[in-house]
């Protein structure tokens, strides 16, 4: 039985199809978006949509969910229980019955894949050090293919690259929650910060969602500022100890990977370090700010154990600019920089942003913010925006309450939209600033989705650069 046709769900029907094994597909809405596709490309699979309770789900072997569908859902919640019982927080109601085996796309990927795998996850980053890693494995000559949460299903992966050496999946704590053991080579915690607590609950649930992309695998790299991503010592890791190490933005300890003064012969200057040893100058670096410097570190920690040569994960840290929305660098003019961080939809992944690129900065952050907080708390910004912000300039429905929140840290300016932020920003800023799009706030409220919001940064800022170019030209 797979649960939710989604494109998760969509690529197990596909995998199962090859693979002959038989299956029916069930959807807790009563018109899934591609159901009429899914119809056409699996015409004799059964399809039921509409309420999971209407099926008796204990006749399956084997329940498969898609990661947006929760393991929660009336009709799945009972069999949820019997596997994980107080563990998840549930009741297991007393029953020993044998139930199915609920289990995701991952898991199934995971059955199938014969080569080493690297994995990544954590509340914000793991895009860019999936990508990272994905182009510094093919820098040195790997045939690599990168997806899972990002881009391509896992299992579409298997059947799209039957020659890859190595598959590099970022994967979130819906994918990882159903996968009992993933046995990969190398992998990376990244951070963890209050997100998705609708469907986890609590930190500690989503927490333990996210530690099991540790179950089998043969090393991981964690943050060392960030306790929450170090594997514990009361959990299990079947099969063999797990070999991890930290990265940190300070300078490293024994094998730490971190940020210190190098004189190279030439200056002295931070470098990233593995330990004692130099691996390259923060400034040569296309990516700004600590945060990428961390995403670097943890990159470069993977590599290292899959073996990836040095000069070639340099070679893609020297010209990679970053990810649409994710700490983008759109441009500078008179001084001024302008970045993109349209995906910080929450408050952690708005402080990385602040604190990373606020350390680097000779001048001060323009902060642009707002938007739908879902309810999050803004407090922690305050800190960040004291120390290094010269203007919070704040849109969208839940801008009063982030004013609220960092009232009394840094100067408040209320526009109506994006587009007006934008305009105070180019008048605000100095020589030395960073104008940063990182609201904090999901985009939904004006915008089709975060994406959206991005697209109307980066082009108002083009346009805005160049303007100033043709004039300082005439």
């Amino acid at each position: 039985m797979i649960v939710g046709l989604g494109l998760s769900g969509s690529a197990v029907a596909r995998h199962l199809a090859r693979l002959g094994t038989p299956f029916m597909m069930a959807d807790t809405r009563k018109a899934p978006p591609g159901l009429h596709a899914f119809r056409e490309a699996h015409p004799d699979v059964a399809i039921h949509c509409g309420p999971l309770t209407e099926l008796d789900l204990a006749q399956a072997k084997e329940i498969v969910l898609s990661p947006g569908v929760d393991p929660c859902t009336p009709g799945l919640k009972t069999l949820w229980a019997r596997r994980f019982g107080n563990a998840q927080g549930l009741e297991s109601q007393g029953t020993t019955a044998e139930a199915p085996y609920i289990l995701g796309e991952i898991a199934l990927f995971a059955r199938q894949c014969r080569v080493p795998i690297a994995a990544i996850t954590g509340s914000n980053a793991k895009s860019t050090v999936t990508t990272l890693l994905g182009e510094m494995a093919s820098e040195a000559g790997l045939k690599v293919a990168v997806g899972g949460n990002l881009g391509t299903p896992a299992l579409d992966l298997l059947q799209d690259h039957p020659d890859a050496e190595l598959f590099v999946l970022e994967l979130s704590s819906f994918q990882l929650e159903t996968t009992p053991e993933l046995s990969a080579a190398a992998v990376a915690f990244l951070n963890l910060s209050e997100d998705h607590l609708d469907r986890h609950g609590d930190m500690a649930c989503y927490r333990a969602a996210k530690s099991a992309i540790f179950h089998g695998a043969a090393y991981a790299i964690v943050n060392g500022e960030d306790p929450l991503s170090w594997p514990q010592e009361k959990e299990s890791y079947p099969a063999q100890d797990l070999a991890w190490e930290r990265f940190t933005t300070r300078a490293p300890q024994a094998d730490e990977w971190g940020i210190a003064e190098y004189n190279d012969g030439a200056k002295t200057q931070p470098w990233l370090m593995h330990g004692a040893s130099p691996l390259m100058a923060v400034a040569d670096m296309r990516l700004p700010g600590r945060h990428n410097h961390a995403n670097a570190l943890a990159a470069m920690a993977l590599g290292h154990r899959l073996g990836l040569p040095l000069a070639a994960m340099q070679r893609v840290l020297k010209r990679f600019p970053g990810l649409p929305h994710r700490g983008e660098l759109i441009g500078e003019g008179q001084g001024v920089r302008w970045i993109n961080d349209s995906k910080g939809t929450n408050v952690g992944a708005t402080l990385a942003a602040m604190t990373g690129l606020g350390a680097t900065l000779t001048g001060k952050l323009i902060w642009l913010g707002g938007g739908q907080g879902k309810g999050a708390d803004f407090t922690p910004l305050k800190a960040p925006l004291k120390r290094y912000a010269r203007e919070a300039i704040l849109f969208g429905v839940d801008a009063s309450r982030l004013a609220g929140a960092v009232e009394g840290a840094v100067p408040i300016t209320h526009t109506q939209n994006l587009q007006q932020a934008l305009e105070r920003a180019a008048a605000t800023a100095r020589p030395g600033d960073c104008v940063l799009l990182s609201p904090a706030c999901a985009s939904l409220d004006q915008f089709a989705n975060y994406m959206a919001r991005g697209d109307l940064f980066r082009s108002w800022v083009q346009e805005y650069l160049a303007t100033r170019i043709v004039q300082e030209r005439s």
